[in-house]
């Protein structure tokens, strides 16, 4: 066709034999301004590749005033190195909401395999709001107020709804004329303005965690330009959002009991019994102990909400193995311990809502889950690395994950309930339903008292040809929420890995069983025949005195 491009325009035939491909003067001139651009590209700074490139583009801060108030949106990108191969650019997101996605194709680019790299640019991206993105905050947020709130107890649900209302007043005062476009919709409207500043009929799209969301809402504004679509650890879209913190609260019991079991069939390693019975007594029995008076471990206090507090725990088989027997050591001594003679790890920063990752150790963010109580017992369970803290986001306020975070989960939807005797029933109630984390999911949020979204929840009706991945295991987008993005997704196809922990299936790891299903459809754009079922290697053996402190 570009052979006969030349040809077909001296006839006066070009417009009406490629209608897709130029656009007459008169379309051209009715295109908005925004949908026009042309991102001038640079090396993004002199340490990185210089392959490495960014650029920004201005998107409406209103689409329905596009004439109006503009905000920045930061872009990157690294080009294939194979023109004869590349079909077009491979769009990557985080997650988040809250999660900068700039650096995401330095780290993609080394982990895609040659003949699905070949075939992309990858595009990265901070959302708006986010990072370099015309960054939001709420006038500086304290670690308690980045939190996802607390327990629910009757005597301090007084001081909870001030929690909600306090953040819910901050943000309003700070940055209330922007908050409500910062929005998933909105996002998903700038994914295309990125999309025509590239000179592109269609993107493909990666996505791990809340952006498969982001991509559920792409492919239903805009299904014709939807290409391949791999959504990993899915976020279900009839979920959004109490729903899916809610989520965290059931799934975390079956991955409970799992743990029983698991750990009673290594009792003679972590002691803590010899059936899942007697090591669910020995558990529940140590947050009994840690609420009449709290743990001394090494100094650092630890109270039973706060061994209640990381429904992430138990996805996990070694790490909860770990950190229960070292809590059940720390309970059982007579006095206050000395801090250990031996060197201790590094201790790493709590993950905020969202929080940036880094392009050394760059998978999935952690979501929002309140880390802080038990995250230096993890980092020392054996064969788990630190999670390090993110660089800056450029000039970004401290709270701005937290910041964007609450603006899209109370602005996407107004499903929140406004009455926060509500919450406390429904807490309570979860409390005894589901007494790991089920009060901490349903008790009051900032939501309560948020400004009403400007558009409705999108409806989920297009069909949509993509590719939902999912682990069995993974604690943040559980697989009950991986199966109801798939089959809100009429058209799509799931690779379920059995067996498979953790947040984020494809590229987890070289051996991840679900690379070889995503690496194919990413190459040729066929979908597998049916839902794919595949198994994780086996976990590597304990090491030698697992638990031992």
């Amino acid at each position: 066709m570009k052979r006969l491009a030349p040809l077909l325009a001296t006839a006066g035939l070009l417009a009406t034999a490629l209608p897709g491909l130029v656009a007459s003067p008169a379309s051209a001139a009715q295109t908005p301004e925004y949908l026009r651009q042309k991102p001038a590209w640079h090396r993004c700074s002199a340490d990185r590749p210089a392959a490495y490139e960014c650029a920004a583009l201005k998107v409406p801060l209103d689409y329905q005033r596009p004439e109006g108030r503009t905000l920045d949106l930061a872009i990157s990108r690294m080009k294939s190195e194979n023109p004869a191969k590349r079909r077009g650019v491979l769009l990557l997101n985080p997650g988040g909401p809250g999660a900068s996605g700039l650096v995401r194709p330095l780290s993609m680019n080394d982990k895609m395999a040659k003949d699905v790299r070949d075939r992309y640019d990858l595009v990265g991206f901070d959302p708006r709001g986010v990072g370099e993105s015309s960054p939001i905050g709420c006038g500086g947020l304290n670690e308690v107020e980045r939190g996802v709130g607390g327990a629910y107890r009757p005597e301090t649900f007084a001081s909870d709804v001030a929690w909600a209302r306090g953040i819910a007043d901050k943000c309003r005062e700070k940055s209330g004329d922007v908050i409500p476009y910062i929005t998933t919709r909105n996002t998903a409207r700038d994914l295309d303005v990125i999309r025509a500043a590239l000179g592109e009929r269609t993107i493909s799209y990666l996505g791990y965690s809340y952006g498969t969301y982001l991509g559920t809402v792409y492919s239903q504004m805009f299904p014709e330009r939807t290409d391949r679509f791999v959504l990993d650890s899915g976020i279900d879209p009839q979920r959004v959002w109490r729903g899916m913190i809610q989520v965290w609260g059931t799934a975390a019991e079956p991955a409970f009991e799992r743990w029983t079991r698991w750990a009673a069939e290594r009792s003679d390693t972590y002691g803590l019994g010899t059936t899942p019975e007697a090591v669910s007594a020995t558990f529940w029995a140590l947050v009994a102990r840690a609420d009449r008076e709290p743990i001394d471990h090494y100094g650092q206090k630890v109270t039973g909400d706060d061994i209640r507090s990381d429904p992430s725990l138990f996805f996990s088989l070694k790490e909860a193995s770990f950190v229960v027997k070292v809590l059940k050591a720390s309970a059982e001594r007579p006095t206050p311990p000395q801090p250990p003679t031996e060197p201790t790890p590094t201790q790493p920063t709590p993950s905020e809502p969202g929080a940036k990752e880094t392009v050394e150790k760059e998978t999935v963010e952690k979501g929002a889950i309140p880390q802080a109580p038990l995250a230096g017992i993890r980092s020392s369970a054996p064969g788990v690395d630190a999670e390090p803290s993110g660089p800056g986001q450029g000039g970004a306020p401290g709270d701005n994950a937290s910041a964007v975070y609450w603006s899209v989960v109370c602005g996407d939807t107004d499903a929140w309930p406004r009455d926060p005797q509500q919450y406390a029933r429904e807490a309570a109630r979860d409390k005894v339903e589901h007494p790991l984390y089920g009060d901490f999911a349903s008790n009051i949020k900032p939501c309560a008292f948020w400004q009403r979204p400007l558009e409705a929840v999108t409806p989920i009706k297009t069909r949509a040809a993509v590719l939902t991945v999912q682990n069995e295991w993974d604690p943040l987008t559980p697989l009950s929420s991986g199966q109801g993005l798939h089959q809100a997704l009429k058209g799509s196809r799931m690779v379920l890995g059995l067996g498979a922990e953790g947040h984020g299936a494809y590229l987890a790891s070289p051996t991840a069983c679900a690379n070889i299903s995503v690496d194919a459809y990413l190459s040729t754009g066929r979908l597998p025949a049916k839902d794919v079922t595949c198994h994780n290697p086996p976990p590597a053996p304990d090491p030698e005195g697992a638990g031992a402190r």
